[in-house]
């Protein structure tokens, strides 16, 4: 079931300020439409938004990390093709979903995202997970392989069985405070994020209080608790859809050296470094959205590229 709505009430709150917005002192670049709806799906209900994009491009499907709500990918969402159709959604009680009645796991969730994209009328999509929201690309490439053309993986690494960051970083990650104080998001941005957050930390506390909405403390709780125990360490190599590894040099949550692990496991991967921290795919979309772009359409043809062939001959 479905329910188009521009705000869906009462099921999140909105920052001041926030909403499909801007993060202060960044313009945003038009792009096309995007409708936000309520989605019930298999018991759950869930916040989505929805940019339409030309019809012979697969959707590109974003899972979010720990806590953000979909705003959080504005920046990233803006510096892609306009033609390219995006699907965005907010986690069992983050941002605007409200919270479920009970918890939930990781390994569980595949079905919930196949049933999103049952119920918009697409049998594949491209997926991009970010952080936690990796480890939900990941798991649903392996569940649903038939379901996934082509996998991105940023600043993520392989759950449980990982090479872990700074014990005092982690800690930072157990309460949502970041997340609900802003003065306390820009003190340890730096520290947390790493790359552009450090010297300035104003990025990392507007990409989380400008334009993001707020959900209930116990959905932060039920999201970070999904995650107890999984891995996909021994799986990675029965992943066979193309994957983009985007790792930063200076990420203090997820150490460079689980990219590179990923990269040796999964046989048709590319791993690219970028320079910067944790939320650089939303800080520096400028640069890293034309990465994404050229991986997923290395094996499109386009009018650009047929152009740009009959020139080189």
């Amino acid at each position: 079931m479905t329910i188009d709505a521009s705000r869906p009430g009462p099921a999140g709150e909105d920052r001041p300020g926030s909403g499909p917005g801007r993060v202060p002192g960044r313009l945003r670049r038009p792009g096309p439409a995007e409708r936000m709806r309520i989605q019930r799906i298999g018991g759950r209900t869930i916040r989505v938004s929805v940019r339409e994009g030309a019809a012979e491009w697969a959707p590109l499907l974003l899972c979010n990390g720990i806590g953000a709500s979909l705003e959080l990918l504005q920046p990233f969402v803006d510096a892609l093709d306009p033609r390219r159709g995006v699907i965005r959604f907010d986690m069992p009680g983050i941002g605007g979903s409200p919270a479920p009645a009970v918890p939930y796991h990781l390994a569980t969730l595949p079905s919930l995202l196949a049933g999103l994209l049952d119920q918009l009328g697409h049998e594949q999509a491209d997926v991009l997970g970010i952080s936690w929201g990796g480890g939900l690309a990941q798991q649903f490439a392996l569940s649903r392989p038939g379901r996934v053309r082509r996998l991105v993986l940023v600043a993520t690494g392989p759950g449980a069985l990982m090479v872990p960051g700074n014990p005092r970083v982690l800690l930072r990650m157990l309460t949502p405070r970041r997340h609900r104080d802003p003065g306390y998001a820009a003190r340890i941005a730096g520290e947390l994020y790493g790359g552009s957050a450090r010297e300035n930390p104003a990025v990392a506390r507007d990409l989380l209080h400008a334009t993001t909405r707020l959900g209930p403390a116990r959905g932060y709780y039920y999201q970070l608790l999904s995650s107890a125990g999984w891995t996909s360490l021994p799986c990675l190599p029965r992943l066979r859809q193309p994957t983009l590894i985007l790792a930063g040099d200076d990420d203090p949550i997820i150490p460079l050296v689980n990219a590179r692990i990923m990269h040796r496991l999964i046989a048709q991967s590319e791993l690219h470094i970028y320079h910067g921290g944790h939320l650089e795919l939303a800080a520096d979309a400028e640069h890293i959205a034309p990465v994404v772009e050229a991986f997923l359409d290395a094996d499109r043809t386009t009018p650009e590229s047929q152009a740009m062939k009959g020139s080189q001959r």
